[in-house]
């Protein structure tokens, strides 16, 4: 493909043309002309020099009335010469940008196309040429049209064909910001409508007013008839003459009044050839004839129009010329244009009105009242480029991580971690908190302001907990596509994850069932003759020492040691996976049919996001950093006590395509329009329970540097918060600037000896009356949850999430206390019932303590002993007085640092219902010894995770599940019974 400017002229049988005119273009096509005979010196551009238009040939001689000719060479070289100079100053903080045009031409004549790759060289332009056969259809033009649309590369788009393929489909299928020739309807209807800056106009058009005003003719007053003309170019032509003052006027060549036309017209513009049975002698003597019949897209040159008068004649040649210029122009705007887009925008976005109501209806039912904007929409407000997101349906799309780098200049904006204290089996609504907050700093403060939420797991949603969009008029709509599949991530994680699992049993029923030569043959099979590695083959040979590519020239021990892993049953911790509460999966029995040669093993289901891929993608910061991360993954230990990895089990490449899309965050928005990152939704208490990395990292790009980030961490501030800390933010790198604590009445309450709470039971009378004593004695564990996060050097703004229930003196009472305990502040919240609105106090106060400075630090260095991280958590985090360890824990640990995983952080899986191991001891416990029954890895996501008693990672489903009450309206298709 050669790199050429798509204007080509082309003559196309010039019968009566003078071989002045077309010995002048060869010389103009020339690179870097010798015969330069300009008088301005050396300051001509290359390929412009000693070019001349002679009198007569692009304007008649002087007379009355007649345009006296401008030096064309110097009016291209000015627009080129301003062209270069601006894309200098671009290229001056963008040292690497260069504008690329695409030229799509259907044949292969090429006259003139040196004089514009000329042009845009000396510009600074670089030309992509994508060449069709002459006979292209509509369809193939466009599929090549589509594919520089999407083409991140390319800043402009040209059309160099027939006149019979520019039909309004093929036009319209550009894209707007690429129409560098002005053809598309929204170009001309924002030229119409008066946005010529915010538009490309017609080179051509523009070309023809500009050379009768260089000539010394003043429009305003004129009448312009526009012959022949049609399309863009007839629309343009029109809105430009009319623009300067001039009377426009349309008309075919067949037309009756003609005559009459042209003898009122001080100005014609020939559109199209003249036809030979219209006179020449129709033309008065004294009109001005621009000839623009040039075929602009096409590239053709017709020639001069037979039989018009040479006398105030501007020459085709003359406006294509200046048309090719201007073009560059419009290339180096559109490159201009790009670059603004690539920078951080301030956001326009359109908040939506929320009107609440008393009794406040049911979640599904306020969702529902409350029209989402187009999610595409949405993301434009925000500074989103179309080509950064991929839209799912009306109101979910994933963002492209290709943001990240046109933002990696961009100033992060301020982190906020949103925890809670020990909650109620109910749980005390940190997502309604995160929801509320966003929904007052932007729709109430006019601050920009991002929440990034974890998806929610479908196990819950039908199980006994229902959703985890937030609650009342604090939520994410649409509530009932958040709650279920949303874009499929989860799904992909269960692929990836049982492809691995069936890769573990699979490997170990071929290697027990095959010699170590019929294992090799079969794993580096004969393809047409000839053995080869695959790439991650390759990598399982260094790994081994191995450092050969040829299948053949293994020894027969090299072969055997590639060949076998030889997997150790009894140390397998990968288990399948189910986004379903289902307890009878919880231990089972596998490869009990005959064809599996009597291997069986007991194994078990874990529920989807228990998976270590889930873990994988909440921490990830690329795409190549996942990849890695899976990879690294342990399935199990071989026989010699080695990790055996998704790399030796040949898989990590697999893994990688099925996670591809589960990569990208997913965008939604609140019942105020205010944007939403939903990405990964790990468990919180075998792993870290955090939304993801990259949504963060995204969103602090996209809220600038004065906005803000909030993220949620799942259970207490003990669990979550304490992940979030040492985990997330060591794997990310981040800073959070403050710790938003949520507590209610009702947890407090329980704290101070209220009665057990339990899901699904109505509460009891203390926590529907006032009851000052058990609130006051139950603060106990917001003053440590307090405590906790101060140990991080991070400043605490508590949220008390008020019920309808709660009195003003309980109210009063919480905030006090809390801000006693070191709290920067405390305020209550009613974002439930008002939206954001009733979070505003929280918003400001937490932009106050964000503006102070963040002292953050982690609770512990990771080159410390695995066992030495553990009792640190143990006992500056939970309050235990040590830590007791199972024989089966410590030989974990001792395999593990042996293996080399000591340096990684600790993930604590612990009852989220008390800051001890044991469920029912509330409040702050003191003097107990923290039980570590077992030690886990999830090395690929990069921790260590010991288990605190017993920890179900498969949910089971109550008596009576939420299924009962979710039904589909089969008219409607709308979901019922979610909350």
């Amino acid at each position: 493909m050669s790199s050429r400017l798509p204007l080509l002229l082309r003559q196309l049988g010039r019968q009566q043309l003078s071989p002045g005119p077309a010995r002048r273009l060869r010389e103009l096509c020339r690179s870097g002309s010798s015969n330069s005979s300009s008088s301005s010196g050396g300051g001509d551009p290359e390929g412009l020099r000693g070019w001349r238009l002679q009198d007569g040939q692009a304007f008649s001689g002087r007379g009355p009335g007649n345009p006296e000719a401008p030096g064309m060479d110097s009016i291209v070289r000015d627009v080129i010469h301003n062209s270069k100079e601006v894309l200098s100053l671009l290229q001056e903080k963008n040292p690497a940008f260069k504008p690329v045009l695409a030229v799509i031409q259907a044949g292969d004549d090429n006259l003139m196309q040196d004089m514009n790759q000329n042009l845009a060289k000396e510009a600074g332009l670089d030309i992509t040429h994508i060449c069709l056969p002459s006979d292209s259809g509509e369809d193939e033009i466009i599929d090549e049209i589509l594919k520089i649309n999407e083409d991140p590369r390319v800043h402009g788009l040209a059309l160099q064909i027939s006149e019979d393929s520019l039909s309004n489909k093929v036009l319209n299928a550009l894209k707007p910001e690429k129409d560098v020739d002005g053809v598309t309807d929204v170009n001309l209807g924002k030229l119409v409508r008066g946005d010529a800056p915010e538009c490309f106009v017609s080179p051509l058009a523009r070309a023809a007013v500009e050379l009768v005003e260089k000539s010394g003719i003043i429009l305003d007053g004129k009448k312009v008839l526009v012959i022949g003309a049609h399309g863009p170019l007839e629309a343009a032509l029109q809105c430009l003459f009319q623009r300067k003052g001039s009377m426009t006027m349309s008309s075919p060549w067949a037309t009756p009044q003609l005559p009459d036309k042209l003898r009122e017209a001080d100005i014609v513009v020939l559109g199209s050839p003249k036809p030979e049975e219209t006179p020449a002698a129709w033309i008065p003597s004294g009109t001005i004839v621009l000839n623009c019949f040039h075929d602009f897209l096409s590239g053709k040159l017709r020639g001069d129009s037979p039989g018009v008068p040479v006398n105030g004649l501007i020459a085709e040649e003359s406006v294509s010329l200046l048309a090719a210029a201007l073009r560059i122009q419009n290339m180096v705007s559109s490159g201009r244009r790009w670059l603004r887009e690539q920078q951080h925008r301030r956001w326009r976005l359109h908040c939506l009105k929320l009107q609440p109501l008393s009794p406040v209806p049911s979640d599904i039912e306020i969702s529902r009242g409350q029209t989402p904007k187009a999610v595409d929409v949405l993301a434009k407000e925000i500074g989103l480029l179309a080509d950064e997101i991929e839209i799912y349906g009306k109101s979910k799309a994933k963002v492209r991580l290709s943001l990240l780098e046109r933002l990696k200049d961009q100033t992060d904006g301020k982190y906020v971690l949103v925890a809670g204290i020990t909650p109620t089996p109910l749980g005390e609504g940190k997502s309604t908190v995160t929801i509320g907050l966003v929904q007052a700093l932007t729709a109430h403060l006019n601050v920009n302001s991002f929440a990034c939420l974890r998806q929610p797991s479908q196990g819950p949603t039908f199980g006994v907990k229902g959703g985890a969009a937030g609650g009342g008029y604090a939520q994410v709509i649409p509530m009932e596509e958040f709650n279920l599949h949303l874009t499929g991530d989860i799904h992909a994680i269960t692929a990836a994850n049982n492809l691995l699992a069936a890769a573990i049993d699979t490997r170990i029923l071929h290697e027990s069932t095959q010699t170590d030569k019929a294992l090799y043959n079969r794993l580096v099979p004969l393809v047409n003759g000839v053995r080869e590695f695959s790439e991650i083959q390759l990598s399982r040979l260094k790994k081994l020492g191995i450092h050969k590519t040829d299948p053949s020239t293994l020894t027969e021990e090299e072969a055997r040691k590639f060949a076998r892993l030889n997997i150790d049953p009894s140390t397998i911790t990968w288990q399948r996976v189910l986004d379903t509460n289902d307890r009878f999966l919880r231990k089972i029995t596998i490869g009990q049919g005959s064809t599996e040669k009597g291997y069986s093993r007991q194994a078990q289901f874990d529920i989807a996001v228990a998976s270590e891929i889930m873990a994988v993608l909440a921490l990830t910061d690329s795409l190549a950093d996942m990849k890695e991360r899976l990879g690294r993954m342990v399935a199990a230990s071989d026989k010699d006590g080695q990790p055996v990895t998704a790399d030796d089990l040949g898989v990590t490449g697999a893994l990688t395509v099925l996670m591809k899309d589960a990569i990208k965050p997913n965008l939604m928005q609140t019942l105020e329009g205010t944007p939403v990152f939903v990405h990964a939704g790990p468990f919180a208490n075998i792993a870290h329970g955090n939304s993801s990395v990259l949504a963060d990292k995204i969103a602090l790009k996209l809220v600038g540097e004065e906005g803000f980030v909030v993220t949620e961490a799942g259970f207490g501030a003990d669990i979550g918060m304490e992940k979030f800390f040492n985990i997330k933010c060591r794997a990310s790198g981040l800073v959070p600037n403050v710790v938003v604590l949520v507590a209610t009445v009702r947890a407090l309450k329980m704290h101070g000896g209220g009665p057990s709470v339990t899901a699904g039971v109505p509460l009891k009378k203390e926590y529907t009356e006032e009851n000052i004593q058990l609130v006051a004695d139950g603060c106990c564990n917001l003053q440590k949850q307090i405590q906790i996060a101060q140990l991080f050097g991070v400043p605490v703004v508590v949220a008390l999430n008020v019920f309808k229930t709660d009195t003003r003196a309980e109210i009063d009472l919480v905030c006090e206390l809390a801000k006693r305990a070191g709290a920067f502040d405390a305020v209550p919240c009613y974002h439930w019932s008002a939206g954001g609105k009733g979070s505003v106090d929280l918003a400001r106060a937490v932009r106050e303590a964000a503006s102070k400075r963040s002292r953050f630090q982690f609770l512990y260095d990771v080159r410390l002993p695995i066992v030495e991280k553990i009792r640190i958590i143990a006992q500056t985090v939970y309050g235990a007085k040590d830590i007791e360890l199972s024989p089966e824990a410590q030989c974990k640990i001792d395999r593990y640092t042996q293996q080399g995983f000591g340096n990684l952080p600790i993930c604590m899986a612990k009852t989220h219902l008390s800051l001890s191991h044991e469920p029912d001891k509330k409040g702050v416990p003191r003097d107990f010894i923290l039980p570590i029954s077992d030690v886990r890895a999830s090395i690929g996501a990069g921790f260590i995770y010991p288990l605190v008693g017993t920890m179900s990672t498969m949910p089971g489903l109550p008596t009576r599940p939420c299924f009962y009450d979710i039904d589909l309206d089969t008219e409607t298709e709308q979901v019922k019974g979610l909350f």
